[in-house]
């Protein structure tokens, strides 16, 4: 399921529309909320907003610490998002819908810098 939520970040990361349009579920209810933003509920809205986030210049984006919890059809992340030296806390949620997981909401906001998790070559883990 982390897959999913990594499609998420590379998607944004590349800037590609298409692929964060794939990411997203087409039938079941999405939500967004950006930092700073207020709530986005439905697909047509959030979508226009990651379409003018990933025009207009996004910020470099790293995932970090991602963790996923699933129960049945349902799954959430926590995970950090690192952006230069700042981070943000996010919470992604996803439904399974045709047999794939897709995203129903995203959140993002600030938080204190975490501790990185780091593999046994010094590597961090995201």
């Amino acid at each position: 399921m982390l897959f999913a939520n990594e499609a998420f970040y590379r998607a944004f990361a590349d800037r590609d529309v298409a692929a964060m349009d794939g990411v997203w579920a087409a039938h079941a209810p999405v939500a967004c909320i950006h930092p700073g933003w207020n709530a986005l509920v439905g697909r047509d809205k959030v979508m226009a907003s990651w379409r003018s986030i990933l025009a207009g210049g996004a910020p470099d984006i790293r995932c970090r610490n991602a963790e996923a919890s699933v129960f049945g059809s349902v799954a959430f992340v926590i995970c950090y998002e690192q952006i230069g030296g700042e981070f943000l806390v996010a919470t992604n949620v996803f439904v399974r819908e045709e047999a794939r997981w897709k995203m129903v909401h995203h959140q993002a906001g600030p938080t204190g810098r975490p501790t990185l998790e780091q593999d046994d070559e010094g590597g961090v883990i995201h």
